[in-house]
């Protein structure tokens, strides 16, 4: 089995262990310090961001679900991340194809994307999450398990969609927008255009912060 590093000890790093271990890899985790590393308790290997450097060749994910800590990590050297997708997943017309052209994408269990899905980097797909056609998703974003992004939605970067929310239907030529940096609420159901840097939550989604 090829060995896949993958940054973070925490739950959503096992996750992502477990669908590398679905594609044939042998995880090893990635602590950034010696007192996160102290805290590992499951039974696979686990290493210091220092260390990395004993192995040239390891390729890459990232097992952290903070959009913004992900970022820094993607951006903190040159490294080679792959693309993680569970066997489950299901995609529409030529949906794989596209995605497969990104990097350091994170597809979980029963994931849906339909068509014409234009996808940012580094970006998560937590379990049994769907997105619908002519959605546009910018880079680093976390779609929480179970929400429901509809056609005609654009997704600004770093925005984190939570559980079972629903994003509903945009039109063509007029996308339904979350701007960059937004939070959406688990359970909320998102029927307008959202600014970036905020807080939406409820049913229908309102700002809260």
């Amino acid at each position: 089995m090829k060995t896949l590093a993958i940054f973070g000890t925490g739950g959503f790093a096992r996750e992502v262990g477990d669908v590398a271990l679905e594609l044939g890899y042998s995880p090893l985790y990635v602590a950034r310090d010696a007192q996160e590393l102290a805290g590992w308790r499951f039974p696979a290997d686990a290493v210091l961001e220092a260390e990395l450097a004993r192995w040239p060749d390891l390729q890459y994910a990232i097992g952290i679900g903070d959009n913004a800590v992900r970022e820094r990590v993607a951006r903190a050297a040159d490294r080679r991340f792959v693309n993680l997708i569970h066997p489950s997943a299901s995609f529409g017309h030529g949906q794989r194809a596209a995605l497969e052209q990104r990097q350091g994408m994170v597809v979980c269990a029963g994931v849906r994307l339909t068509n014409q899905i234009a996808l940012g980097d580094f970006s998560i797909f937590n379990l049994n999450a769907t997105v619908g056609h002519d959605a546009v998703l910018g880079p680093f974003v976390n779609v929480a398990p179970g929400a429901n992004i509809s056609g005609n939605v654009e997704i600004g970067a770093r925005c984190w969609i939570g559980t079972g929310a629903a994003i509903n239907q945009g039109r063509e030529g007029a996308r339904l927008t979350i701007g960059a940096d937004t939070v959406i609420g688990s359970g909320s159901v998102v029927v307008k255009d959202c600014e970036p840097n905020a807080v939406y939550a409820g049913v229908p989604a309102k700002r809260i912060k």
